[in-house]
Parts: C-alpha cells; structure tokens; sequence
C-alpha cells in the first residue's frame, strides 16, 4: 500500500490568526461596497439637510464612487511599501473617521469631499480582502474564502439600500454613516493581532510608475465623473461631459502604452491575455453591470411608478439580499463536487432568468410580484461570484495577486457604473419611444379616446368640480399621465431585458474558459 498522501493532506494547516486576518478584511470589503449603495435610499434627506439641490446631491455618491475606483489599483503598488498591516489598519481607521465626520457636514462642498476621502480609504478595503484570501489561504480553503468575499461583492449591494433605507426612516440620515463602526470596529480587532508587522520600504516610491499612476487616475475619475453625470447633463450636448471624456480617452490610453512598455509597471496587464483571468475580468464587468443595475432599476421603479418610500424599498430588495447569507456558505461545497463553469453558468443563467421574469411589468406589479424573481436572483447571485473568482484567479502567481486583484474588483465596480449610466439613460430614451408611439394612437377624433375622456369627465364632476370645462381638461391630463406611465412600465421591462441579455453573454463568456482546479496564489 502506498504511504503517499493526497496533496490536499499536506497543504499547510490554516491557524486562527489567518482565519482572523480573512475573515476582518472580508468585513472591511462588506462595509466599503455597502456604502456605495448605503447613501441611495438616503440622498432626498441628505439634500434637504445640507441645502443640497436635485441635481447636485448626485456628487454626494458620485465623489465615493470616483475616489473608491481610483484607488483600488493603486493598492498592489502602496501595500508593500507601506506593509500591509499598517496599510490596511490605517485605511481602516481613516475611512470610519470620515464615515463619523460625514455625518456632521454641514453643506454639499463638505460632505463631496469628505464622501471622497471615505472612498479613497474605503475603496483599499476590497482589493485587499481579495488579495489575502489569494495569498494567505492554500489552495483548497480558498473557495471558503472567495466565498465569504462574495458575501461583501454581492450581499452588500443587494442589502443597502434595505439598511438605509430603514436607519433613515428610524432614526435619521446621519446613521448611515454611524453604522460603520460596529463592523469597523470588530474588523480592527481581527487585524490587529493577526496580521504580522513588516517593515515598510518607502524607497519603493522612487521606483513607483507615478506616470502609470496619474494617468490611471485622472483617467478613471473622468471616467466615472462621465458615467455617474452623463445622463443628467445630456451626455455629449454638455461641454462639460464632453471636456471630461476626451481626457478619459487620452489618459486611459496613454496609461495603457506605459503599462505594456514599463520595466515595472503598476498593473501587469499582461494577465488579461491568460485566457480564464481575461474571460473572468470580462464576465466581471457585465456581472457588475447587472448587479448595480437591478439594484439602481427596481428601487427607481417602485419610487416612481408605485410611490413606494426608502423603507418600502428596502423591504423588496431585503429578498434578493437576505438568501444569500444563508446559501453563499454552502458553495464552497458544491465547487468540491461540481464543475466551477457550471456553477457559474447556473448563476448566471438564473440571474437573466431574474431579470426575465420582470418583462411583463403593470400597475399591479410591485412587492408580492417581485417576490419569486428576488428569490431566483438571489439563488444565481450566490452561486456565482465564488467559482467566478475561483476560475479567474486559478494559476495567478503570488507577485501578480495584487494586480490580479485590483483588475479584477476594478472591472466589477466599473461595469456597475457602465451599467447604471447605461440603464439610466436607456429607460428615459426608450420612455419617449413608447410615450411616442402610444400617443400617436390616442386622438380626439377616435371614438374610444371620446368616450375615455367623457367617462373621466363625469368622474370628476361627481368629485365635485363644478365647472364641465375644468373637468374635461382634468380628464385630457389624467390620460397624458395614463400615458406616460405606461410608457415607464415598457421602458422599465426593456431594461430588465437589455440587463437579461448581458447575463446571457456573460454565461457565455464562462463556459469559453479553461477549467481550473482552484486558485493559485496561494497555492505552489
């Protein structure tokens, strides 16, 4: 009989500390990605507060969005030079302390900046998290680990704008940002013991590619700026917008040819072209496209076209977030007996189902309807983002997990803002198209439109206008808000299709890849 044990039999065992390390940074990702969503259900209150107008509170979740996207690949170049303990512990205490001083701003400058410097410090929070599940977990616990990411990448989406909405409406706005410090503070009782001090090497920084970096950053704060304001300011009809994409373009493209020409550059591109990370990153963007962009669509939907408040709100999304807590912990299982592409597949291809489901939208579609379909995506949200990140990462070198990292959480955060902006101005273009067609169809000289508007007319004159002229002008507008809601309701279904159809892509994009056995960073 042979005394050879299988590989998984001598991996290094896991001690607490590790488990502990794992587990704090995963709740730093959890409190970062949630508060991208968090301040959602809030911004009417926030603006009232602070004197802010409509169009301007949009920066008050612009301005952590733009921070956040911009210094998550700049976390790979900074940990080693500051070590990782002091990196993640300090970033850590300075995004709670600017979550407190939000709560006390004053005015709409203040509270931009302070949402901005929340996520700059914020947005270290999730690549790391990633980064040390890869690098400190062996290979065959790393599906646990990938797992209770996900948790942070799909539960705290879906979840945020239940939270908010319910703090706002019980206690006030301010919460929002006070309710980091629970979790913020059990995270830095985790790091603290267990992360090991390491001397920093602040000569890294003469070597550092500051042109990759600037670029890189003025790049994608344009980016973002274009995708989170296009919408309200008509796109390309704004100098403004127009201004801010030209320099997106001509910094991301510079940024691109230092990268590939760099002796040391800040992201090894280079990954891209292995095909599972490549594939991976590309499911990733349209993955966060769907994910941000339900959880943008139905909130906007049920406010609008049902009346429903932050609280309702939250109640509905509650169903697609709170499943997920119970089925997440259970996929590291499934991934030991069953093909990763296939979990994957199956993710997705529920997902779209989800998405499916809500085509045939009316004045009745609400809560009670939206159940089963929250409940479908919220099986496909948690079988997928695991095994996803498994395949993607399967074979990455330790020095290129930071890289790997940063590309592969940057492409997620930035398809959700590709999806947001897309699907915003997608439901308002495709509502003036129905609202055209069906009021080309509406005329006085039709006999059902007559009789409509006689019937609505007697309506209100037993209401009590006493004025048959009154009522019959009533009656001609109650039928132009008929109108215009039906036209909401198509336009919201052909969103909910257009976020279908990118699903279906991105389960394509996954069985195309490689199957892997596992992650790789940690593993050799």
């Amino acid at each position: 009989m042979s005394s050879a044990r299988p590989l998984a039999d001598i991996e290094p065992k896991v001690d607490l500390k590790t488990w502990m390390a794992v587990s704090g940074s995963v709740i730093g990702a959890f409190i970062a990605v949630l508060n991208i969503q968090i301040t959602n259900a809030s911004l009417p209150n926030i603006q009232g507060a602070i004197g802010a107008g409509i169009d301007d509170g949009g920066w008050i979740s612009t301005a952590y969005l733009v921070a956040e996207i911009v210094v998550i690949p700049l976390t790979a170049f900074l940990t080693p030079v500051f070590s990782l303990r002091r990196y993640l512990l300090g970033n850590t205490i300075m995004f709670l302390v600017m979550s407190v001083a939000c709560a006390f701003a004053q005015n709409l400058t203040q509270m931009i900046v302070l949402r901005a410097l929340q996520g700059f410090f914020g947005g270290v929070l999730i690549p790391m998290a990633f980064t040390i599940t890869l690098t400190m977990l062996p290979r065959s616990k790393q599906p646990i680990g990938l797992a209770m990411f996900a948790v942070s990448a799909t539960f705290a989406p879906a979840i945020g704008p239940t939270i908010g909405g319910y703090l706002t409406e019980t206690y006030g706005w301010q919460y929002i940002f006070y309710v980091n410090l629970v979790p913020g503070v059990i995270m830095l009782a985790t790091l603290w013991p267990s992360l090991r001090p390491a001397p920093m090497k602040l000569d890294l920084l003469r070597r550092g590619d500051w042109p990759g970096i600037a670029t890189l950053a003025i790049g994608l704060a344009c980016l973002q700026t274009v995708l989170e304001e296009g919408n309200k300011d008509d796109w390309f009809g704004s100098v403004f917008i127009v201004r801010l994409s030209v320099i997106a373009a001509v910094s991301l493209a510079l940024f691109l040819w230092i990268e590939l020409t760099s002796r040391n550059p800040l992201l090894n591109l280079r990954l891209l072209m292995r095909r599972n990370f490549g594939l991976g990153s590309l499911a990733a963007v349209l993955l966060g496209t769907a994910l941000y962009g339900s959880v943008y669509l139905l909130p906007v939907y049920l406010s609008q076209t049902q009346g429903y408040n932050s609280e309702q709100v939250g109640m509905v999304l509650a169903w697609t977030g709170l499943p997920q807590l119970v089925l997440i912990p259970f996929v590291p299982l499934l991934m030991r007996h069953i093909d990763a592409r296939l979990l994957v597949a199956i993710g997705f291809g529920l997902f779209a189902l989800s998405c499916f489901m809500n085509l045939d939208i009316n004045t009745d579609y609400a809560a009670d309807q939206l159940l089963i379909p929250n409940l479908v995506r919220a099986v496909g949200q948690s079988v997928l983002l695991t095994p996803l990140s498994a395949l993607a990462t399967g074979g990455i070198e330790r020095e290129n997990a930071g890289s790997a990292s940063a590309m592969f959480n940057m492409m997620r955060n930035l398809g959700g803002s590709i999806g947001i902006a897309a699907l915003e101005t997608f439901v308002t273009k495709r509502e003036q198209f129905h609202s055209s067609i069906i009021t080309s169809n509406v005329s006085l000289l039709d006999e059902a439109t007559r009789q409509r508007i006689a019937s609505l007319q007697s309506r209100f004159l037993a209401d009590g206008i006493s004025d048959p002229g009154t009522a019959w002008h009533e009656a001609v507008v109650q039928i132009g808000r008929t109108i215009r809601l039906q036209s909401y309701f198509l336009a919201y279904s052909d969103a909910f299709y257009l976020m279908g159809a990118a699903l279906l892509l991105a389960l394509a994009t996954c069985l195309a890849m490689r199957k892997s056995s596992g992650g790789g960073a940690g593993a050799h």
